[in-house]
């Protein structure tokens, strides 16, 4: 992948992962989510991960978020009047948000960055392949995979709770 075509697909992804954070309506949060969530498999795609893209696309762009926009509909979230943010907070937020962005342009400036490591080293053979990504998921993260699927179920479940205590 040129390093130009990664800067504009990167430059799309950080617009709507910021999309995601700075949105106040809750469906469009979502759906900003899978816009990124979109960009991220084209990556994979450019790294020549097919699996890992579609796995992204079917999983989290699909089932997830049908998860997310379920339990956002059943909460019945709506639109909250802006709140004003105080001067202070304002202001941290912009001095915190600046010291990232230097720290950014300070780490890509630097020399190396881009020649023989990073985006220009050699991906091995078997990135991506399916029977690398099932030995790795159900050996080494087996127990994390079982607990995000538990807590992903605890959550549904809570969401439902809550939802049903109001309405009644």
């Amino acid at each position: 992948m040129s390093p130009v075509l990664f800067g504009i697909l990167a430059a799309l992804l950080i617009a709507s992962a910021l999309g995601v954070v700075l949105s106040a309506s809750p469906i469009r949060s979502a759906l900003s989510l899978v816009l990124t969530l979109f960009f991220i498999a084209v990556q994979f795609l450019f790294l020549d991960a097919q699996l890992v893209a579609a796995l992204q696309v079917v999983v989290y762009a699909g089932a997830i978020m049908v998860l997310f926009l379920f339990v956002i509909m059943l909460l019945n979230l709506q639109e909250e009047p802006q709140a004003i943010a105080r001067l202070g907070q304002r202001a941290a937020a912009v001095f915190l948000g600046s010291l990232f962005l230097l720290a950014a342009v300070h780490f890509l400036a630097k020399p190396g960055i881009g020649a023989g490591t990073g985006m220009a080293g050699a991906v091995p053979a078997t990135f991506g392949s399916t029977e690398l990504l099932a030995e790795t998921l159900f050996t080494r993260f087996l127990f994390a995979f079982e607990i995000t699927s538990v807590l992903l179920l605890v959550a549904v479940i809570g969401a439902v709770v809550l939802a049903k205590k109001t309405l009644t």
